[in-house]
Order: structure tokens, then sequence, then C-alpha cells
């Protein structure tokens, strides 16, 4: 039996609607591909594209073909082998005679997995697909702006896709009526005048060869009104309006000590570009503010938080002590739906996780919406998981996660920020 596929190039975005329907059909193949690509990457290349390869056994394609049971006796024309009632034998060792070297299979015919490259934009929305930031609440008209799209009427310009049939006709029919009326006015007047000239006893044939004459150039310029023309065209007209919405910050706390080795670090900077790509594609102009800690904090642009080298000691209060400090400052808790994501490897001074208990206690989980918190490390737990584990059984507005390698960034980054997750 031939199957006919039509594996043609995209060309002029002529296939987009077939390929979202296929995106939408092997939709967890993919998304799976996605996840388990996000975790082969580098930091740099986190953003790109993505090659997805598709088990042929999971693409079924429609196909017509005898359904079982029943007689079917065919002897199709130009055959001379064959004829009514005889039975063909199973070819052996296959499904036929090929003439390749080596050991054959017994199998039949196969396909390799089908490869499917996704854009940057098709793998960003899949990788984010279904993530929100958790309680945010809508404050002001101010800076985190969203727009929605609406309706508004008709114009003479856009694109093929939003022409208005029924608008257009009736302006067609309009301009046909306005250029046209006067000279069909005209035209029954004068087969009027040809009418009355043909009924008389004695008829001017050079009065009728000059109507004629008339009315058929009169014809010819009614005929050449076109039956619809680029000026009659309309579309229709869509734009953005903006929608109340919210401000929003987060803080973005990072431990840079010693105990941090550079496998640690690399992992808490994944989750934290993470982090970011989700923000910056999800939300317009949302703040991020970025703290780097070890025996001191100071908050740095994206590119020293990133990319400094500098490591010390570990006091992980002095971190939460500065968030406190820039809240008060910039970040009216009123006007602001505040957030924060903190990254450690768990060690600190013992001394210091009650103070970070307190902080958080007190000072900042009654004025941000969500506190998420990860622990990057294979080691047993210390004294400031066992601090803010108690801290979630107070707060439902906190969260702690524990990473032990690479695989288990994007599950728990997706854990963390999945929809409806909390309740505000």
């Amino acid at each position: 039996m031939a199957h006919f596929i039509d594996r043609r190039l995209n060309g002029k975005n002529k296939s987009t609607v077939n390929r979202q329907r296929f995106i939408r059909r092997y939709k967890q193949q993919i998304k799976k591909a996605v996840s388990d690509a996000i975790n082969k990457r580098s930091v740099t290349d986190i953003d790109q594209g993505e090659s997805v390869s598709i088990p042929s056994k999971d693409i079924g394609e429609p196909n017509f073909h005898q359904g079982k049971g029943g007689t079917r006796n065919t002897v199709h024309p130009g055959n001379d082998q064959f004829t009514k009632g005889d039975k063909i034998k199973r070819p052996l060792g296959g499904q036929g005679s090929g003439s390749g070297e080596g050991e054959a299979s017994d199998k039949g015919e196969g396909e390799d997995d089908f490869v499917f490259s996704i854009s940057k934009d098709e793998y960003l929305d899949l990788l984010f697909e279904d993530l929100e930031l958790p309680n945010l609440q809508k404050t002001q008209l101010d800076k985190l702006m969203e727009m929605e799209t609406h309706r508004a009427g008709f114009c003479s310009d856009g694109v093929p896709t939003n022409i208005d049939i029924v608008r257009s006709l009736q302006g067609s029919l309009a301009r046909r009526i306005a250029m046209s009326a006067g000279k069909k006015r005209k035209l029954k007047a004068l087969e009027a005048s040809l009418v009355e000239l043909e009924q008389n006893i004695e008829p001017d044939l050079a009065a009728i060869k000059l109507l004629l004459k008339e009315i058929e150039e009169l014809k010819a310029k009614i005929k050449k009104v076109p039956f619809i023309d680029s000026f009659d065209l309309r579309f229709r007209n869509y734009e953005l309006r903006p929608k109340p919405t919210s401000k929003a910050v987060m803080f973005c706390l990072m431990d840079v000590s010693g105990s941090m080795d550079q496998a640690t670090k690399e992992m808490a900077k994944r989750f934290y570009i993470l982090l970011y790509m989700f923000l910056t594609r999800t939300y317009k102009d949302i703040e991020v503010v970025y703290i780097r800690h070890h025996t001191q904090a100071k908050e740095v642009d994206e590119q020293e938080f990133f990319y400094s080298q500098e490591t010390g000691g570990t006091i992980v209060s002095s971190a939460l002590k500065l968030m406190d400090e820039i809240v008060a400052k910039r970040y009216d808790p009123t006007q602001w739906n505040i957030y924060a994501a903190q990254a450690s490897d768990g060690d600190n001074w013992a001394d210091d996780s009650p103070n970070c208990t307190d902080l958080l206690l007190n000072n900042i989980l009654p004025k941000v919406r969500y506190y998420s918190y990860i622990e990057i490390t294979n080691r047993a737990h210390q004294s400031l998981w066992r601090e803010y584990e108690k801290i979630t059984q107070t707060f439902d507005n906190f969260a702690i996660q524990h990473i032990r390698s690479v695989e288990d960034i994007y599950p728990i980054f997706r854990e963390l920020f999945k929809k409806n997750s909390q309740k505000a």
C-alpha cells in the first residue's frame, strides 16, 4: 500500500497551522524532550531551540485498508501470473527479497524516529507552560503593564487574514453604483430613443447608427468598472488596550561562600537563569534585585551576580537583612507584589540560623507574596534547613526544595512556580 506524506519545507509559513496542530498532538513527547534537553545544556545556550526526536511508533498517520473478515477475491488488470482462487505463499525471511549483504531481520521494514525542530519561542513556551508567580495581586496600573487585544472597527489597510468579506463587498457595490448609475440612466434613455426611432414609418438610419454607437460606448464604459478594487477592501481592526495589573519585584539571594563549590554554583546559576527567563518572558517590566552574600551581603547587577568570583565565609542572615532594608526603602508592600528566591548549600554559621528564622517570621514573610528556598547539596541537611522546615508549618507562602543534581533543577522549578500552587 502506498503512503503519500507531504514533507515539503515550510515556505513563507504556509504550514504554521499544521505545525501548531502537530505540537498540540505530540505535546507530551515534545515536553519530555524539552525537559531532558534543559539538563544537558550549558548556561549560555539554555534558551536556544531544540531538535525533538519522536518514536515512529507514536506517529500514527491515517490510511485506508481492507478490514478483517469476509471473503475478498481480487485479480487486478494486467495480471498474468495468478487466477482467481490462487493462494500466495508468505515470503521467507522477511517481507521482501532484498539483495543487501549481512544478516537479515525477520521484523519486516521500519522507520527511523521522526526528528522535529522547534524554534526558540516554541521551546520557551513549552518550558514555561502553566507557570505563574503565586499569589500575584492587582495593585495599580503602573510599570507591570499587560495588554489585551480588542476589536476596534474597520480600516482600509491590513493583512489578508483580517479581510472582512461582507464589508468589502458592500464597499464594492457602493463604488460600482456611484461610478455607473449615471451612465446606466443615460443608457436607458438612449435605448428608449432608439426604440422610438425604429418604430417610425420612415426611420432615420443615420440617427439610429449614431445612437447604436453611443450605446455601445456606454456599455463598454460600464463594463470597465471593476467588480472589486483595492479601494473597496476593508480589514478588521484590532488594538491593544492596557488592563489593570500589578507591580512586582523578585529578590534573588545567592550564597557564594567558600562551601559553595563550582558545581553547586553552576546549579544555582541554572536555577536563576530559568527564573529570569520565566519572569522576563511572562511579565513585562518586572523588577529583579540581585543579592550575593558570604559573611556580608551586597546588592549587585546581573553581570556581577552570575560571573563574580568573590567568596568567603557564610552568614545567611546578612542577605535577609539587606533584603529587608531594600524593601523598606524602595518597595512598599501595599503597592508591590514582593517575591524572593534563595539558593544555598545549607552551610551556615550555626548561631546565625535562628537569626534567619527571626528575620523571616517577623520582617520578611508578612510582606512578601511568596518566598522559595532551594538547598543544593548531597550532604545531610544542617541547621538552616531544619529552621526553615519549622517556618513551612506556619506560613503557606514559604516553600523549600532540595536539589541534589542538575536533573532536579527543572522539575523543582516547575513545582515551585506551577499555576495555583499557592492560594492568596
